[in-house]
């Protein structure tokens, strides 16, 4: 049996199937021809010339292009901030925390290190990347070295202090 059958069951042909239909088709926008043209009020209308043109410059410089990210274009774009790196902001924090671990018995030292160590690395960082920062890991690092050395004058102090102790005391 063929698809689709060509004769129905009592040997008669079957008329035609219907014809596919078109994908819609936009209707005709244009004017019949026996209609008269419309006069639009609002069409444009091409500027007079102007009578005098100043010559060119023989050797001006080439106009340069524009910076995309240059505030100060006629398009009005704006460069987009930069990120600030973010162990630079972790560097100041530790740093900072490590003057209140100063009361702690050689914390401030450790956290002070820790938030110098932090400066050093995204310092460098920033140097590859360009980011935001550098100003906050330079504080970290002075603040973080400051601190340790702090620390590490408390601590010899206090070793002295033990050693030179004359008093005997006895448990």
């Amino acid at each position: 049996m063929t698809y689709p059958p060509t004769s129905g069951p009592d040997g008669t042909y079957l008329p035609p199937p219907d014809p596919p239909v078109q994908p819609y088709q936009p209707p005709d926008l244009q004017p019949h021809p026996s209609y008269p043209p419309a006069h639009d009020p609002y069409a444009a209308q091409a500027p007079a010339p102007f009578p005098y043109a100043p010559p060119p410059v023989p050797y001006a410089a080439a106009p340069q292009p524009y910076d995309y990210g240059y505030a100060g274009s006629p398009y009005g774009y704006q460069a987009a901030p930069r990120p600030t790196e973010g162990l630079a902001i972790a560097s100041l924090v530790v740093s900072c925390a490590s003057i209140a671990g100063l009361c702690g018995w050689g914390v401030g030292g450790l956290l002070g290190v820790l938030g110098a160590i932090f400066g050093h690395v995204a310092r460098r960082r920033i140097r590859r990347s360009g980011a935001n920062g550098a100003g906050m890991a330079l504080a970290g690092i002075i603040i973080g070295w400051i601190v340790t050395g702090v620390a590490l004058l408390l601590g010899a102090v206090l070793v002295i202090a033990i050693i030179s102790d004359n008093s005997t005391s006895t448990f």
